[in-house]
C-alpha cells in the first residue's frame, strides 16, 4: 500500500478529485456533505492498475481555519496530491499548504490542475510549477483534470501509479510510532484507534505503550482498508482495535509505541529553517504526526534552538515537524530537525554559545559515532532510541564507549590505583566502588571492564580492589615491619597463644596495621583479634591428629597449648579449611587425607552460624 493525502486551497477541488478517483465519499461528516466543505480529514482508497498497488488517500481540509488538521494529516504521509483549480489559480492557502510540506520536507507529489472544463489550465500548471519547484517536492509530474466529466483522469492514475513505484519502503522491522487521528467506540469490539502507520509491522496481540509512558496496551485486532488483517506493514492506513487503555488517552494527536523503544522527551535542540531564531516568539506551536504541541523556545545559534515541549514527546534525531505562530498571524511555517533528543544543561556562564557551535556542526542525519564521541558513555539501546546505530560492540553490559574517551579512563584508572597505593601503603588496593566515583563512572562494570583493558599501567583485580604491576598485598612501613617482626618471634615460641588486645596495642598492631599483615602474607587473621603465624592451621592439624580421634576441645585445647579463647576460633578455622570436622556437639576429628591449608591465608573467613554451639 502506498498513502498519499491531499493538499491545496479550499474548494479547488480535493474532495471531488478524491471521490472520483476512488469512488468513495471522503467526507464522513453530515456538515461536509451539506456545505460541501471539508472541515475533517477524510480517508478514501483504490488500486492502481498497474502496478496493482492500494493507494490510499488522507483528504485534507483546506480552509484557513483548519490549517491545524491539515498538518494532522500530512504530518505522518510521505508523499502528496497537490491540487489547484484552474477557474482561480495559487490562492493564499495553495501557498500555506506548499510551505508545509516544504518545511516537512516532502519530496514526492503530483500536481493535478482541477476544472479543466472550466477554464485554461496551461496558465495556472505553469505557475503551480514553478512554486513547487522552489521547495524539496522539486520538479513534479502535473495533470490536467475534471472531477465532472472524467478527462484527465486516467492519466492521472497512471502518475500516481508511477510515484507510489518510485516510492521508498520503510523497514519493517522498524520500532512502530503510530499517530493516531481518530479514536473513537465501535460496538462489540471497543476502542478503535486509526492513524498512518509510516514504518514497522503491527500484528494482532502485539505490546504498544501510549506516548505519556503510562499505558500499555494490547493490539486485538487490525483492519486495513476495510479488510481484516493479522499483519500490517508501513506504509499502511490501519485501524487498530485495543485492549487495556482509558479512552481520555487516546484520540489525535496521540502515539502509540514499541515498547522500550523510544525515549520520551520534553527538551531537545533543533536546527529551526524559514524564519530566523532571534526573530521567532517564544511560544510557538511544534506540530509533528497528528500532533500540536505547545512549545518554548530559547534561541542558541543563528538557525538553531533549545525547545521545551508542554508535554513528553517520543523524538528521534533528524525527525522533521513544523513551527508555526500560534494565533491569528500570518508567518511562513518553519521548518524544525531534530538534532539532539538528549541535550546537556545549559547551566554556566558561556554554555549557550558554546552548544551552538556544537549544533552548528550538526545536520540531523543520526551518526551513531559521532553521537557516542560526544556523548563519551551512553547505553545501547539508549542511542538507538536517539535513532542512531551502535557503532562498536559495548564495552561492558548495554555500555558504549567512545574509543578516545575509554582509552583515557583506563590511563586514568591507572593512575588513580597508583596514587592510592602510595598514599595508602597499608591497604594498596583501591576499591572498585571508590574508582566509580573518581572517574565519575556511572556503573561499577565499567570499572571492571577498564581493569580487563589493556593500559600503560598493568591493573590486577583482587577481592574488589584494584591493584598496580607487581603488588601482591601492602609494602608494610618500617615501624609495622618491625612490630610484625616482633610478633612472630614470640608466636615462633608458642605457636598458638595468639597476643591478647593489650599486647597488640603495645606494639602499635591495629585494625589496619593488622590486616596490612595479613594481606602482606605475615600473619594468619583466625577471626577477629585472633592472629596467629602463617601455616598454623597446618601445625594445629599435625598437632591434632596425634591424639585419639575423635577428640574434645578440652583435649585439643592441652594439645595446642592455649588458651579457650583461641581453641575455639581455631577448631573452627580448621573446620572451614577442611582439616577437621566435627563429629556431633562435643568432638572432632581430623579428615583423613584431608589437603594441608599451605599457610591458612583467609582474609575474610566465612561467618559462624550463630545456631551453632562453642564448646
Amino acid at each position: 500500500m502506498r498513502v498519499l493525502a491531499t493538499a491545496g486551497h479550499v474548494d479547488h477541488g480535493k474532495s471531488a478529485l478524491a471521490r472520483a478517483l476512488t469512488g468513495k465519499e471522503p467526507d464522513r461528516l453530515e456538515e461536509e456533505r451539506r456545505r460541501g466543505l471539508t472541515l475533517d480529514l477524510g480517508f478514501v482508497w483504490t488500486r492502481l492498475d498497474p502496478p496493482g498497488e492500494d493507494l490510499a488517500l488522507v483528504d485534507v481540509p483546506g480552509h484557513e481555519r483548519f490549517v491545524a488538521t491539515m498538518l494532522a494529516g500530512v504530518g505522518p504521509v510521505p508523499a502528496v496530491l497537490f491540487v489547484v483549480a484552474a477557474d482561480q489559480g495559487w490562492q493564499e492557502q495553495s501557498q500555506e499548504h506548499l510551505e508545509i510540506l516544504d518545511a516537512l520536507g516532502v519530496r514526492h507529489a503530483v500536481l493535478a490542475v482541477t476544472r479543466g472544463d472550466l477554464a485554461d489550465p496551461e496558465p495556472v500548471r505553469a505557475d503551480a510549477l514553478e512554486r513547487i519547484a522552489a521547495t524539496t517536492l522539486g520538479t513534479v509530474p502535473s495533470v490536467a483534470v475534471s472531477a465532472v466529466t472524467g478527462a484527465g483522469l486516467d492519466r492521472l492514475r497512471s502518475e500516481l501509479a508511477r510515484l507510489t513505484e518510485a516510492l521508498p519502503v520503510p523497514p519493517a522491522d522498524a520500532d512502530v510510532r503510530l499517530w493516531l487521528d481518530r479514536a473513537f467506540t465501535a460496538r462489540g469490539h471497543g476502542t478503535v484507534v486509526t492513524g498512518t502507520l509510516g514504518a514497522g509491522t503491527l500484528r494482532t496481540g502485539d505490546r504498544l505503550v501510549t506516548g505519556d509512558g503510562t499505558s500499555a496496551l494490547r493490539v486485538r485486532g487490525l483492519q486495513c482498508l476495510g479488510e481484516d488483517r493479522s499483519t500490517v506493514a508501513g506504509v499502511a492506513r490501519v485501524a487498530v482495535n485495543v485492549h487495556g487503555a482509558s479512552d481520555a488517552l487516546l484520540g489525535r494527536g496521540q502515539v502509540l509505541l514499541t515498547p522500550d523503544r523510544w525515549l520520551l522527551t520534553e527538551v531537545f535542540d533543533a536546527r529551526v529553517a524559514g524564519t530566523p531564531v532571534a526573530d521567532l516568539p517564544r511560544r510557538s506551536t511544534l506540530h509533528l504526526g497528528t500532533a500540536a504541541v505547545p512549545v518554548t523556545l530559547r534561541p542558541l545559534g543563528a538557525d538553531t534552538a533549545r525547545l521545551t515541549a508542554a508535554r513528553p514527546l517520543p523524538l528521534r534525531i533528524g525527525d522533521r515537524a513544523v513551527l508555526r505562530e500560534p494565533g491569528g498571524r500570518r508567518r511562513t511555517p518553519c521548518r524544525v530537525t531534530v538534532l539532539d533528543v538528549r541535550p546537556p544543561e545549559l547551566t554556566r556562564r558561556g554554555a549557550a554559545r558554546a552548544r551552538a557551535a556544537e549544533l552548528a556542526d550538526l545536520t540531523g542525519d543520526p551518526d551513531g559515532a559521532a553521537e557516542l564521541r560526544r556523548r563519551r558513555l551512553v547505553r545501547r539501546t539508549e542511542l538507538e532510541a536517539m535513532g542512531a546505530a551502535a557503532p562498536a560492540p559495548p564495552v561492558a553490559g548495554e555500555w558504549l564507549a567512545d574509543p578516545g574517551h575509554w582509552a583515557a579512563l583506563r590511563d586514568r584508572l591507572g593512575a588513580e590505583v597508583e596514587r592510592h597505593a602510595a598514599h595508602h601503603p597499608l591497604d594498596p588496593g583501591l576499591p572498585t566502588e571508590a574508582a566509580r566515583r573518581l572517574l565519575e563512572l556511572p556503573d561499577r562494570a565499567l570499572v571492571d571492564a577498564l581493569a580487563g583493558t589493556p593500559g600503560t599501567v598493568p591493573l590486577r583485580r583482587d577481592q574488589g580492589r584494584l591493584h598496580g604491576p607487581g603488588r601482591r598485598g601492602p609494602a608494610l612501613p618500617p615501624r609495622v615491619r618491625t612490630a610484625v617482626d616482633a610478633l612472630r618471634a614470640e608466636l615462633e615460641v608458642s605457636p598458638f597463644h595468639a597476643p591478647e588486645a593489650g599486647r597488640l596495642a603495645e606494639l602499635g598492631l591495629g585494625r589496619r596495621e593488622l590486616a596490612a599483615a595479613v594481606t602482606a602474607g605475615a600473619l594468619l587473621r583466625v577471626t577477629d583479634g585472633i592472629v596467629l603465624l602463617p601455616g598454623a592451621g597446618t601445625r594445629a592439624a599435625t598437632v591434632l591428629r596425634g591424639l585419639p580421634q575423635p577428640f574434645t576441645l578440652s583435649e585439643a585445647r592441652r594439645a595446642l597449648d592455649t588458651t579457650r579463647r583461641v581453641a575455639v576460633p581455631l577448631l573452627e578455622f580448621l573446620d572451614r579449611s577442611g582439616l577437621t570436622e566435627r563429629v556431633d556437639d562435643r568432638h572432632r576429628r581430623c579428615r583423613p587425607g584431608a589437603a594441608e591449608d599451605g599457610g591458612g591465608r583467609e582474609s575474610n573467613p566465612p561467618a559462624r552460624d550463630p545456631r551453632a554451639p562453642r564448646f
